[in-house]
């Protein structure tokens, strides 16, 4: 049954601790993909850190689509009076949240003359990696993980517009044609021979996750019950995880039958299958952190551990690959040297690929930790004075 913003009183997320939980849960698969890369056999690794970056194009879908259209709701009519405040506010609390730091890590690796950031810093500067990355079909070195930030932006452009004139009984549709029209450019991109990791890193291309997380909004603000009732149990994302793992196995099958071909190209598993596996693990995830986990997840969700950890997954994301990333990382790099001035010290860390593992982590968090208190949480204070 559909409710009225005009008498009903509006659900909030304001008690939902598990949806940290889970950025948590997603910037970890990111991390460990990134840091263990080359360490396991090529019979064991998976595409965690795609999963983990899904994930997080889910929750923002549904996050910005839920305060666009909550925020659209409470203007009074006629709403488009009140279109230029709608916009501008959005785009303040955006800004507030994301800039400062993402500028000021380029500032300090331009000044560091990192080179990918020397040579790129107008498209890095533009959140533009990823039209890069797609039109000199090339990677970007210790920067290449801001492609996703750079789609994230990308989707800020048109979704506050866009959902200001979708009437309400749009929403669904269009969600669906983006998960569609995602898909199916993914499926032309292969089939037109271009390579894998343009279809991978741009904007269009992953719009079945944002698709998934605007429905998801939908049923949350418009359709409590329905929302409710579709993720109280488990058994979407078991089965969504279900369908991942055999889409990994039919994708490694296919590999090992054409070992000739070039990485990935015209495996339809890996260029169209795995992000849409991944966003429906996103969307059951997220919407049953929301209804709420039970037993041993409900314990990691709600751990204090990985509610700090996942306040502070944006500068874990951002700084991460600057730390260490096994495929850029140069032998030179000053976190490598100091770890072979600890080891020389205590030899045994040098055993196990763990103990590297967590000095990675450590300063890592230690950087997210200064981040957050120093820059990030005083100037998102300043969001109050920008409330919808």
């Amino acid at each position: 049954m559909t409710t009225s913003p005009k008498t009903a009183t509006r659900p909030t997320l304001g008690h939902l601790t598990q949806l940290d939980g889970v950025r948590f849960l997603a910037v970890a698969l990111v991390l460990f993909d990134h840091w263990t890369a080359e360490q396991l056999p090529a019979s064991l690794t998976f595409p965690l850190g795609s999963l983990g970056v899904t994930i997080f194009f889910v929750l923002s879908g549904f996050l910005i689509s839920r305060i666009l259209l909550a925020g659209k709701d409470k203007l009074p009519q006629p709403k488009t009076t009140y279109l230029g405040g709608y916009l501008k506010t959005f785009y303040i609390r955006r800004t507030l949240r994301i800039f400062p730091i993402y500028y000021l890590t380029l500032f300090v690796l331009y000044l560091l003359n990192e080179p990918p950031v020397r040579r790129t810093i107008g498209w890095l500067s533009l959140y533009a990696s990823n039209i890069y990355i797609a039109r000199y079909a090339t990677w970007m070195g210790t920067v290449d993980h801001l492609w996703s930030l750079a789609v994230e932006e990308q989707v800020y452009l048109f979704m506050p517009m866009l959902l200001f004139l979708l009437p309400r009984n749009w929403v669904m549709p269009t969600a669906l044609i983006m998960l569609i029209g995602s898909v199916a450019l993914r499926y032309g991109l292969m089939i037109h021979g271009d390579p894998w990791f343009v279809g991978y890193v741009s904007m269009p291309t992953c719009l079945d996750a944002f698709g998934l997380g605007l429905a998801m909004a939908w049923l949350w603000l418009y359709h409590r019950p329905r929302f409710d009732a579709l993720f109280s149990s488990s058994i979407g994302l078991i089965l969504s995880i279900a369908a991942l793992g055999l889409i990994i196995w039919a994708s490694k099958s296919y590999a090992a039958q054409n070992p000739l071909v070039e990485h990935q190209s015209f495996n339809v598993y890996v260029h169209v299958w795995e992000r849409l596996a991944a966003s429906f693990i996103g969307f059951f995830l997220i919407g049953k952190a929301i209804v709420g986990f039970n037993g041993p997840m409900k314990a990691l969700l709600e751990h204090p551990y990985s509610q700090y950890l996942g306040q502070i997954s944006y500068g874990l994301y951002l700084y991460h690959n600057f730390i260490y990333n096994a495929y850029h990382t140069p032998q030179s790099h000053i976190v490598l040297r100091v770890w072979r001035k600890i080891t020389d010290w205590i030899p045994m860390l040098n055993t196990t690929f763990a103990f590297q593992f967590v000095y990675f982590f450590l300063i890592t968090v230690s950087l997210a930790t200064l981040s957050w208190f120093l820059i990030e949480k005083p100037v998102n204070r300043l969001k109050d004075r920008f409330a919808y």
